[in-house]
């Protein structure tokens, strides 16, 4: 939904891939022999006597943790919630052995030795998670629903006040309606900027009032020109893969019979992938407008064209 993964998104999807690794060899070598586990590791003697089903108990907890930061580790920004679910208990884990040290119940000497292997872990997947959580590179439903509500309030600059019927909607309605935004802000093989003229496109042939500016307020903090966001609002823009897009979006929108040429000259001059993103842009933008009319917060249009 950012686009194509940058350098730090595989610097965060690799430290969660090693944390996720040494849980499994861990949790596999727990489970298979755990008394050799017990001698090799060391340090664990000095808790005391080797249990074999309390290590075998321990290397499950591990495998559990693998999985987790596996399946987060594959998509972190989409499953980031995964990877803090899989980091939890080792992080836990490591801070016992905090405790333990702090309070006089393991040496010093114990504690660093044993470091690497129970805060190393954790310490690599938390580091990989808040790379993505620093840039805002995550989806925001695992985030309980106060924050999620005011998430999306500071995203659409608070034009948006169908969100609070969809918080206080029954059945966990704005949890559901956060799994629908990364879908409609997908994002890969077509450029940003046709991905926001398609969205305005769209938006502009549903509406002219706030749902049109969260639009091109967005498209301006994505980086886009401020001089081409504003020739899209007037329907000015110059020939090119922009206007293109644009268009393709309004014939979509308008349920124009030019949408077929329209789209087919867009796979032909780049890919089918480019023509499915921008359909998805165009056409789940205009959900944003019907959410606002059917609970009667329509707006009527400004006397001026919108600009940023």
């Amino acid at each position: 939904m950012w686009g194509k993964p940058d350098v730090l998104d595989r610097l965060a999807q690799v430290l969660v891939t090693l944390a996720a690794l040494v849980a499994v060899g861990n949790g596999l070598f727990m489970l298979a022999d755990p008394f050799g586990w017990y001698e090799w590791v060391g340090t664990v003697k000095a808790t005391g006597p080797a249990n074999g089903h309390f290590i075998r108990d321990i290397g499950l907890a591990y495998l559990t943790c693998a999985v987790l930061l596996g399946y987060g580790a594959a998509n972190l920004p989409m499953r980031w919630g995964a990877a803090l679910a899989g980091a939890a208990w080792m992080a836990l884990h490591g801070g016992l052995h905090i405790w333990e040290v702090a309070r006089g119940l393991c040496s010093a000497g114990v504690f660093w030795k044993e470091a690497p292997g129970t805060l190393g872990p954790p310490l690599l997947a938390l580091a990989g998670i808040a790379i993505q959580l620093a840039r805002l590179r995550i989806i925001a439903w695992p985030l309980p629903k106060r924050q999620l509500l005011a998430a999306f309030h500071r995203n659409t600059w608070n034009l948006s006040p169908n969100l609070d019927d969809f918080a206080a909607a029954p059945g966990g309605l704005l949890e559901k309606f956060a799994h629908f935004m990364p879908f409609a802000l997908h994002g890969h093989a077509a450029s940003p900027a046709m991905l926001a003229m398609a969205r305005i496109g769209a938006v502009m042939a549903e509406d002219c009032g706030p749902c049109v500016e969260i639009t091109a307020r967005s498209a301006l903090a994505a980086g886009l020109p401020r001089d081409q966001i504003n020739a899209a609002l007037l329907g000015q823009l110059p020939p090119g893969a922009e206007r293109d897009a644009f268009a393709f979006a309004q014939a979509i929108a308008r349920g124009d019979a030019s949408v077929d040429g329209l789209g087919d000259a867009i796979e032909a001059a780049h890919d089918r992938a480019v023509r499915i993103e921008l359909t998805v842009a165009a056409a789940t933008a205009r959900a944003h407008p019907a959410f606002k009319r059917g609970l009667g917060y329509a707006k009527s249009c400004p006397a001026q064209p919108l600009q940023v």
